[in-house]
């Protein structure tokens, strides 16, 4: 459902998965879908509403705001649905789709894609007490997924890979940030802290000069580093020689594994099998909170700024020459 950018690779990896027979594409654009299902052989619409009764399952890829009605519909005639993060607008959205799949028995399962993108490195699996998490996503300004701010575009990917990899409810969320290009949020740094203990550190930017996805986890047996845009990572642990500490690096490649075609083949696993989704709703909804309480303190922080910026005698150095401050250009 939906061929744009994104939708186009699903409907890529759908007609190449042995388990899944891909039997049509749509789109509010019927020239986009004539053009998607002409690849792949297969039905164009542009009302969803005509697959009933001739899908078993789909895969949504809409505008966020659609999430909810298209996966709703779907649900409600019984079709196991993978819907794209965002998960839906608003956690009510996310409560009454996973109640409807669970009240239904239909696999629901969000597309978080990092989840997969170490698959079998056995990275992930290194983690077991992180006391300190820092995550960096940063891509230059791109015109497609500007109905929602950076933190739902960019930042959601990491606060579910943070979130999975603490597994304990978080306690307190600070975050700074602004809108450049925008009216919505284009670069933010939040932290984040759990009630483990541990502390993440997350960043993203959608207005910067290069790509970057890092995240590198700090626990008491060692960091678990991981470049998820250059597909590498390596554990560094503490040993020890003679009585001498050392460090062990465990380097390993993530290859050319293909993240978007395991989530799908992920997904049908699930459907065919009647087993839990590797990303549930439940999942899904925990990043929709926290990046709900991480927009909080974004409006907290605007609030603050324009508040002080008001003032008399803001922006003329007024603010500065009273505390005894000189500012130099």
């Amino acid at each position: 459902m939906g061929v744009g950018h994104f939708g186009r690779l699903h409907a890529e990896k759908l007609a190449a998965d042995e388990m899944s027979d891909l039997v049509a594409v749509a789109d509010v654009d019927a020239e986009r879908a004539r053009g998607v299902a002409a690849r792949h052989g297969v039905r164009a619409v542009t009302d969803h509403r005509e697959l009933v009764g001739a899908v078993d399952a789909v895969t949504i890829a809409v505008p966020t705001i659609a999430h909810h009605e298209v996966a709703r519909f779907f649900l409600e005639h019984g079709v196991h649905v993978l819907v794209e993060k965002p998960f839906a607008s608003t956690i009510a959205e996310a409560d009454d789709l996973i109640a409807l799949a669970r009240a239904r028995g239909l696999a629901l399962q969000v597309g978080h894609l990092e989840r997969f993108s170490c698959f079998g490195s056995g990275l992930f699996e290194k983690v077991t007490t992180p006391l300190y998490i820092e995550a960096l996503r940063i891509a230059p300004f791109r015109p497609r997924g500007l109905d929602v701010g950076v933190v739902h575009d960019l930042m959601i990917h990491d606060i579910d890979l943070v979130s999975y990899l603490v597994g304990a409810p978080i306690t307190s969320v600070d975050a700074v940030g602004a809108p450049v290009l925008g009216e919505r949020e284009d670069i933010v740094n939040a932290r984040i802290t759990f009630e483990t203990g541990c502390v993440a550190t997350v960043t993203a930017s959608r207005v910067a000069f290069k790509s970057e996805r890092r995240l590198r986890v700090f626990q008491p047996d060692g960091l678990l580093s991981i470049d998820l845009l250059n597909k590498r990572g390596a554990f560094i642990s503490k040993t020890y020689k003679d009585g001498t500490p050392h460090f062990d690096v465990e380097e390993r490649t993530l290859g050319e594994h293909d993240s978007l075609g395991s989530e799908i083949s992920s997904f049908l696993h699930a459907v065919a099998e009647g087993t839990e989704p590797v990303v549930t709703g439940e999942d899904g909804r925990e990043a929709m909170r926290i990046a709900d309480r991480i927009g909080e303190s974004l409006r907290r922080h605007f609030a603050l700024v324009q508040s002080r910026a008001l003032r008399p005698g803001a922006g003329t150095g007024g603010a500065a020459e009273d505390r005894g401050v000189r500012r130099r250009v």
